[in-house]
């Protein structure tokens, strides 16, 4: 099923139309707003350069001193009654903004930009929070993909629509209220829409320090390494994209030599790219939470980002293109297609890392995480607006910034995947599973979201684990033979995985014992552990008896089990067979099948191995 159909689930659109007429609102504000100033109010470059770089920093003030309220309040209370609140809270100051607009009250539309900051500080955690109890799992990264879009596009749209309404000679002002007030209250009314969403932590108790709440919830976000890296990940997104897009108007100017079309044609290849690349998460991962893909957007912002600086560089000789005759000119489709590019690879990047918080983050605390994403999101785009003014004051120009930015583009990614190793794992995991596999996945939602779970499959390939990695949503502990384990480039793969050797007993019996005391801490822990009862990979295709090594685990510790079969995988690249023989098949496909929940009472090694024979079929 696409991820659009969730555009006609009530559990979803009247969400995603809301979360967008929010988004479009802000920037359509901001920018009519700019246009006012510096346009139609005849004050001079002092004091309009004034009023735009005080703009942002009121805009993003709010998420420093009240990001944790919001947090708290999305935890405590019922989410959709408070999105309605905020969307009142919008209309307000909407209607105060056309107040301003009409009589060119620059210092009321000031206080109307510090409030439109705090309205979208109160709808950040509640905007990232809401979607794992909205959708199915199989769901969350095509939602998170169809969120992104939704705001690129509406913050393009806004931007164009503000600036153009507020332009209209003789009743600008009138026209950009009535479109602001309007968008306002059609959000609300949809708002009323959608579905409610209790309160994920009722009991938490509600502190009014904001110095002390921030700081327990930056301390919170900091408490699992894997979703703080990932919070550094998507900072880094937005310090990256402020960098880039507050360049993007002397780049228009001086480099390309275009006019104000010209700055709108860039800004929507890179909107439209992002869209793309956040449209295309859900099925580059086969609609799971996938952070492999993190890496390959790192790679093409970086690679991109220094194309662009080649494609063009220096002072155009011309000056005040139009986009019609700009898009003819020599070697501006290079230009155009570098940022189109870095659009969706930015995609790439930062849908898999929301969705990653979302679904490794217990929901009891997933606002508040959020709320402190949004701080430290803040924080960069500050540094970021620090970052490309102090290069401007160097004398660098917009390409040598662009360049300055993909370059230690680099040096952020290598930290951050260092850091933790998993996001490498997963890119490798990705890449081979997809390039050398076609796998279809049925049942996969079978498996607990939650505790701890047995997986017992059958072993027929040194891939297996792999597959059965890229197809299960929550992280398993594999038990695996010492030999695979240590397979050169796979081992990288096993160990950040916290995968598990064993051995026979006559092979090396401490082994053996580490690994049974391995999977009953992994499975006192509430991890899922994965086992190949075999023993081994099979040598003609068939399933071998299964081993009683199951049995001793479930004595041990009685947990649910799940059996699960593979199917398509014999006679594929490296599945057993004699030396010197080339495999039959590359770009195998490939089935997993999952089978329904059972009891460790129902759970004999007998009764899993005639269970895992069924769900394979005939097929090896």
């Amino acid at each position: 099923m696409s991820q659009f159909s969730l555009l006609g689930r009530r559990r979803f659109a009247p969400f995603f139309w809301t979360q967008a007429l929010g988004a479009f609102n802000d920037n359509a504000f901001r920018n009519a707003m700019v246009m006012l100033v510096a346009f139609q109010m005849g004050l001079d470059e002092h004091t309009v350069g004034l009023y735009t770089n005080l703009a942002p920093a009121l805009f993003i003030l709010p998420f420093f001193l009240f990001s944790a309220m919001a947090g708290q309040l999305a935890e405590k209370y019922e989410k959709t009654r408070i999105i309605r609140y905020v969307k009142l809270f919008e209309i307000g100051a909407m209607a105060l903004a056309a107040f301003g607009f009409y009589t060119h009250h620059t210092s009321l539309l000031l206080v109307v930009l510090f409030l439109m900051g705090l309205h979208s500080t109160m709808f950040g955690p509640i905007k990232y929070a809401i979607l794992p109890q909205a959708l199915k799992p199989e769901e969350l990264v095509g939602g998170n993909g169809l969120v992104e879009m939704g705001t690129q596009l509406a913050i393009l749209v806004g931007m164009i629509a503000g600036s153009a309404l507020m332009l209209i000679a003789g009743y600008g002002p009138i026209a950009a209220s009535a479109l602001t007030v309007g968008v306002a209250v059609i959000g609300y009314t949809i708002s009323r829409s959608i579905p409610a969403a209790p309160a994920t932590a009722p009991e938490l108790k509600f502190s009014w320090n904001p110095w002390t709440e921030t700081a327990r919830v930056l301390k919170l976000t900091h408490a699992d390494r894997a979703v703080f890296n990932a919070v550094l990940g998507i900072s880094w997104f937005w310090f990256f994209g402020t960098v880039l897009v507050a360049q993007l108007p002397n780049y228009t100017h001086y480099t390309l030599g275009g006019d104000g079309s010209v700055n709108t044609l860039i800004l929507t290849l890179f909107s439209l790219g992002t869209g793309i690349g956040s449209l295309l998460c859900e099925h580059l991962s086969g609609k799971r939470v996938e952070i492999g893909l993190v890496p390959v957007g790192a790679f093409g912002l970086t690679v991109f980002g220094v194309d662009l600086y080649f494609a063009r560089h220096g002072i155009s000789p011309v000056q005040n293109l139009t986009w019609q005759v700009f898009m003819h000119g020599a070697g501006n489709w290079r230009v155009m297609l570098d940022l189109a590019l870095l659009g969706v690879f930015s995609g790439f990047y930062v849908v898999p890392l929301f969705a990653f918080v979302q679904a490794r983050t217990p929901r009891a605390q997933l606002s508040r995480v959020i709320a402190g994403n949004n701080i430290i999101n803040a924080l960069l785009i500050c540094i970021a607006s620090g970052f490309g003014l102090g290069l401007s004051m160097l004398g660098l120009e917009a390409p040598q910034i662009f360049l300055a930015a993909a370059l230690l583009n680099i040096a952020v990614a290598v930290y951050i995947f260092t850091l933790v190793p998993e996001f490498i794992m997963r890119f490798i995991t990705w890449a081979l599973t997809n390039t050398l596999y076609r796998t279809r996945v049925d049942g996969a939602e079978k498996i607990p979201d939650e505790g701890a779970v047995l997986l017992v499959c059958n072993h027929i390939s040194f891939m297996d684990p792999l597959i059965l990695m890229g197809s299960v949503r929550r992280p398993v502990r594999f038990v695996m033979y010492y030999k695979i384990f240590n397979i050169p480039v796979l081992r990288f793969v096993f160990r950040t995985a916290k995968a598990i050797p064993i051995a026979g007993y006559k092979e090396d019996p401490a082994v053996l014992d580490a690994a049974y005391e391995a999977i009953d801490a992994a499975l006192a822990d509430g991890e899922v552990v994965c086992i190949f009862p075999e023993g081994g990979l099979t040598r003609d295709g068939q399933i071998a008896t299964f081993r009683p090594g199951v049995e001793k685990i479930l004595a041990r510790r009685p947990v649910p089990v799940v059996p699960m079969a593979l199917r398509g995988l014999w006679g594929s690249m490296w599945s057993r067979r004699r030396k010197l023989r080339l495999p039959r098949r590359f770009r195998a496909r490939v089935e997993l099948v999952v089978d329904a929940v059972r009891s460790p009472e129902q759970s004999s090694a007998a009764a899993l191995e005639a269970r895992v024979r069924e769900l394979r079929g005939d097929m090896a």
